[in-house]
């Protein structure tokens, strides 16, 4: 059971009691939900894709407000300290400037609610926001300015001259390693766990692995950078930003100046890429408070730079990998532990142990994530935190154990596969990794793979092949709910403060919502992205469909309740239940009796209505109780590497994938492959260059923070089981982040079968294997 499970769990059995099967009111089978339907599983294109094409989506930066001035910051440039002297003078006289704002003259706010800390607060951090002198972290905004165009602001903040008093700042990961480290804690769980003695059962066990790796920093780096247009209206703030959460957002809004939570309004109808990253900064809270000073709409829209310098993104870690196994290959102990850097003011280490719970069964495990303090920004979730680099870490030890054995990687991982959660006892929902190895094997041709490294040679190129495991936790967050409307002409619009983040979102609600009242994909419109809607959902940890799903579930067996106590005694639905029933051509119409049947047009002219609207709430995720549930996937690689320069060429990719219940095959198969594809860039170019001197990013760009490119990936193949959990309320699993997870391992395993040498530190550059 994964960490997050765990804390779910947790909090909903403070408030509801544990009943078996209850994730559908009263318990009982939904009929609907793993039959093999029309459109829900069917690769539908994206109904946004129209409006994106045509220009016509606006995405944060693009609502034109009368009035509006546009932001700029300027940051520091220490790490720790206080300002002694900051002159604005001639940034005030620039051309067009409208206001400067630095601690001297922005409002009182309240520090912004720390992410976890409520189940509604968004925020990265708990400092005070330009409300005093102190500086927290080299690039922290020392002033706004506000300006009539983008270009007067911009050019007025380079006028902006700051002096500082420096004070002795924490920004070298190795020094900090020496100071006294503190326990992690990943949603008010420990990051700890221990069965029977590991450390002993790894000294006797006659074969072993005791290896440390390494990852770097990684920053966001969305299409779209951060931004927001707001404005004021007396004592409402109104709010169109990029966000993941809309209604946190919102709340902490409320809570940093002071308001009504419904005194706040955030919309987000399009996010160009979020993974993560798009939530409460201190850009929108600095944005509003200065549109308040100046009397004046305000968009704040970052530079590259910008969201480097404000926008925190993943820690680096140092992980100790160790496994003792018997001959067969059976683990007798399995640890993995190590230390990751947080910010002083925020909470979020990086989960790296979460595989390590649920993928492997042996005699013993130590589990351990501690943490040192630094001065440097807040870091914060980037997608599948914890898991992308823990698989990286696992994964790569697991591939040097089978090679010590001489047995084949993906046979040493069958050979320790769990009956049941290594963890928690806990059976599995559904598991079928090893289907999923096996056909992915097939399908990429793994036995014509070399078991000695360097055997295969083309020329320069040396050519290997490696595999991983991917793993994704399931979890459904409570808190969600739908509003659906039926009107007299037969169009339902379901309502819902969800979010289209880029992956298909709108598209497999809609297809869902149709699916189940019987209507056509165009007579379904799919309202979300307001924070006045219903529901307290975020677009992140790979489980908003299935929290929304279910609210979709529920609103529509609500739906299906009010609609039978519109129909008069003649009319064939008459004396009905709701479990009966079911949606088809526009109608209701009992299960096993298809031709007892009556449109929706027709009950409501009946009832002579023009509509029916109704709102019902998801019941909290009891499926989580009573079963381990995770994402799978099998990954295959092969890379070329080149004997004269080192240079690395992934030429293929394979991703065979077990996720339950696939939704939208086309969506689907573009998250499987965007994750793969950061997964390239995590394995071989991403890194934030970190000056341990002054703790200041130094490649706060995309000329020089690298991601991959066109000509960086290959082709992509992805194929999945498609086998329905039937413990989950739509029968399927998570996609958005498993893709990423596995797949620096299975480069690296590669690399090692191409070449002979062991990387254990990301990013795989050419001069490691000089």
């Amino acid at each position: 059971m994964s960490i997050i499970q765990t804390a779910v769990m947790a909090v909903m059995k403070k408030a509801v009691e544990l009943a078996p099967d209850a994730w559908i009111p009263g318990g009982k089978p939904d009929p609907l939900i793993h039959h093999k339907h029309g459109l829900i599983g069917a690769p539908v294109s994206r109904v946004d894709g129209p409006f994106k094409v045509e220009g016509k989506a606006r995405f944060a930066a693009e609502f034109a407000l009368e009035g509006m001035v546009y932001a700029a910051l300027a940051y520091s440039a220490i790490p720790k300290g206080r300002i002694a002297t900051l002159d604005t003078s001639a940034a005030e006289a620039a051309p067009g400037v409208v206001l400067v704002m630095t601690h001297r003259n922005a409002p009182r706010m309240k520090p912004s609610p720390v992410f976890l800390t409520s189940d509604k607060a968004a925020g990265a951090d708990d400092l005070p926001i330009m409300q005093d002198d102190l500086i927290h972290w080299n690039g922290q905004p020392i002033a706004v300015v506000l300006a009539e165009t983008q270009e007067q602001a911009d050019y007025a903040k380079s006028l902006i001259r700051a002096t500082y008093e420096s004070e002795l700042a924490t920004t070298d990961f190795d020094k900090a390693k020496a100071l006294p480290l503190q326990p992690g804690v990943f949603f008010g769980q420990p990051l700890k766990t221990e069965i029977n003695d590991a450390e002993s059962a790894l000294a006797s066990a006659p074969y072993k692995v005791d290896e440390i790796y390494m990852t770097p920093r990684h920053n966001h780096n969305a299409i779209e950078p951060h931004a927001a247009t707001l404005a004021w209206n007396g004592d409402e703030l109104i709010v169109h930003d990029a966000s993941q959460g809309v209604v946190h957002t919102a709340w902490s809004l409320a809570e940093v100046f002071g308001l009504k939570e419904d005194h706040v309004k955030v919309t987000s109808p399009y996010v160009g890429g979020a993974f993560g990253a798009k939530c409460l900064w201190q850009h929108q809270i600095l944005a509003a408070a200065a549109s308040r000073v100046a009397g004046r709409p305000v968009r704040v829209a970052l530079s590259r730079e910008g969201v480097y310098r404000v926008v925190g993104g993943r820690t680096t870690t140092e992980q100790r990998v160790a496994i003792g196994a018997q001959e067969d290959g059976r683990f007798d102990a399995l640890i993995h532990t190590g230390v990751v850097a947080m910010g002083r003011h925020n909470n979020m280490p990086e989960p790296f142990i979460q595989p390590a719970l649920c993928v492997y069964a042996a005699g013993s495990f130590k589990l351990e994530v501690v943490t040192t303090q630094m001065d440097m920004l807040a870091n914060t979730f980037m997608r599948a935190p914890g898991e992308s680099v823990g698989t990286f870490a696992l994964e790569s030890a697991v591939d040097e154990l089978a090679e010590k054995l001489g047995i084949d990687p993906i046979e040493l991982r069958e050979r320790n596969e769990p009956e049941k959660d290594p963890i928690s006892g806990m059976p599995f929902s559904s598991r079928h990794i090893v289907e999923a190895y096996r056909t992915g094997a097939h399908r990429f041709g793994w036995s014509k793979r070399s078991a000695r490294p360097g055997a295969r040679r083309e020329g320069e190129w040396l050519i290997g092949m490696g595999c991983a495991t991917a793993t994704y936790p399931y979890f459904r967050m409570p808190g969600g709910a739908a509003r659906i409307t039926l009107t007299k002409l037969g169009h339902a619009t379901v309502e819902i403060a969800a979010h289209e983040v880029g992956v298909g979102t709108a598209t497999v609600q809609t297809q869902i919502t149709a699916e189940r009242l019987g209507l056509a994909m165009d007579q379904v419109t799919f309202t979300y992205g307001d924070s006045r809607l219903p529901g307290v959902v975020i677009a992140g940890g790979s489980q908003q469909t299935a929290s929304i799903g279910a609210s979709v579930v529920a609103a529509q067996r609500a739906l299906v309740t009010e609609l039978l106590k519109l129909t008069g005694k003649d009319s064939p639905l008459s004396g009905l239940k709701p479990d009966e029933m079911g949606g088809r051509d526009g109608g209701l119409c009992k299960l096993d009796e298809p031709e007892r049947f009556e449109s929706y047009v027709s009950i409501l002219k009946r009832a002579q209505r023009d509509e029916l609207t109704v709102a019902a709430t998801a019941p909290p995720p009891f499926e989580m109780w009573h079963w381990s549930m995770h994402s799978y996937g099998a990954m295959f690689c092969e890379v070329r590497v080149s004997a004269v320069t080192g240079e690395i060429r992934v030429s293929r990719f394979l991703g065979s994938f077990d996720c339950g219940r696939i939704l939208n095959p086309k969506t689907a198969a573009s998250q499987f492959r965007g994750g793969i594809i950061m997964g390239l860039g995590l394995a071989l170019m991403e890194e934030t260059q970190f000056d341990a001197r002054n703790g200041r990013i130094m490649n706060p760009s995309l000329a020089e923070y690298h991601v991959p490119v066109h000509m960086d990936v290959p082709e992509i193949d992805v194929i999945w089981t498609d086998i329905p959990d039937p413990h989950s309320p739509m029968g399927a699993h998570g996609v958005g982040e498993i893709g990423i997870t596995g797949t620096a391992a299975a480069v690296a395993n590669a690399i090692f079968n191409a070449t002979g040498k062991r990387i254990r530190k990301l990013p795989i550059t050419l001069d490691k294997l000089m």
